[in-house]
C-alpha cells in the first residue's frame, strides 16, 4: 500500500517572517496527520529557520530545485549539500516552470536527479505536457520521455516520487478531471514498471499537480493511480492546505 504523500510548492511566495508564521500555525493544526506524507517547498531563503520550527514534527521540507553540482562558479545556484544541510528531505525538479520559462531540458534535468539521489535526497520529477501537445494527442509521447530521460541512469534502489502535472492545468484554474489524470497516472506505472520491473512501478508514488483544491481533491485521490498532490496556490493558506492533506477525513 503506497502511503499518500500531499506536497505544497509555494514558489515565488512568502517572506522569511510569513514563512516562519505559517509553520509555527501549520505544525498544530496537523499535528494529528500520520498516515499520509506531508512536505512544503519553500524558497530557499526560508529553508532552515522552518527546519528549525518543523524538524520534531511531521512535516518535511524540500527544496523547489537546485544544480547538480556540490560547489563552483555558479552564480545564483543551489548545490544540493547546501539543500541537505538546510534540512531538505525532498527537492522537486524538472517543474514545467524550470522547463518553459528557464529552459532546462531532460538532459540537465537528469543531472540534477542523478546528483539529489546521490546526496541522500528524494527528487520529485515533474512532467508533464502542453495544451497544444494534448490536442495533437502526444500526451504520452511527452510524458513518457520525460520520465525515461529524466530517470535515465537511476539505480533500482534509489527513492524517488514523480508529479504528473498538465502544464495547462498550472495556475490557469482548469484542473485534469480525475479520469483523465488517472489514465496517465496508469501510463506513467506501466512505464516505471517497464524501465525498473513491477516491484518499483508498483511502489513508486506518482502524484498530480495542477490546480489542486479542497474541492477536486477527494475525487483525484479515490484514484487507483494517484498517490498524492503536489499543490500550488492552495498549499500558500493553512486552512485550504490542511483540508487537501486531510482529504477523506470530513
Amino acid at each position: 500500500m503506497r502511503k499518500p504523500l500531499i506536497a505544497g510548492n509555494w514558489k515565488m511566495h512568502k517572506t522569511v517572517k510569513e514563512s516562519i508564521e505559517f509553520a509555527l500555525e501549520f505544525k498544530e493544526r496537523i499535528g494529528d496527520v500520520n498516515d499520509r506524507d506531508v512536505v512544503i517547498a519553500p524558497p530557499f531563503v526560508s529553508l532552515f529557520p522552518m527546519f528549525d520550527i518543523l524538524k520534531d514534527s511531521n512535516v518535511k521540507l524540500s527544496a523547489q530545485n537546485m544544480y547538480f553540482e556540490e560547489q563552483g562558479a555558479f552564480t545564483g545556484e543551489i548545490s544540493p549539500i547546501m539543500v541537505e544541510e538546510s534540512g531538505c528531505k525532498f527537492v522537486i525538479l524538472g517543474h514545467s516552470e524550470r522547463r518553459h520559462i528557464f529552459g532546462e531540458t531532460d538532459e540537465i534535468i537528469n543531472k540534477k536527479v542523478l546528483s539529489a539521489v546521490s546526496h541522500r535526497l528524494i527528487p520529485i520529477l515533474c512532467v508533464g505536457e502542453t495544451l497544444e501537445d494534448r490536442e495533437n494527442r502526444r500526451t504520452f509521447d511527452i510524458v513518457g520521455e520525460q520520465l525515461a530521460r529524466g530517470l535515465y541512469g537511476i539505480n533500482f534502489s534509489a527513492d524517488f516520487v514523480v508529479a504528473y502535472e498538465p502544464v495547462w492545468a498550472i495556475g490557469t484554474g482548469r484542473t485534469a478531471t480525475p479520469e483523465i489524470a488517472e489514465e496517465v497516472h496508469g501510463y506513467l506505472r506501466n512505464k516505471i514498471t517497464e524501465i525498473f520491473g513491477k516491484d518499483k512501478g508498483d511502489n513508486v508514488r506518482i502524484l498530480y499537480g495542477g490546480s489542486v483544491k479542497p474541492e477536486n481533491v477527494e475525487g483525484l485521490m479515490a484514484m487507483e493511480n494517484i498517490d498524492g498532490a503536489l499543490v500550488g496556490g492552495a498549499s500558500l493558506k493553512v486552512d485550504s492546505f490542511e483540508k487537501i492533506i486531510k482529504f477523506g477525513r470530513q
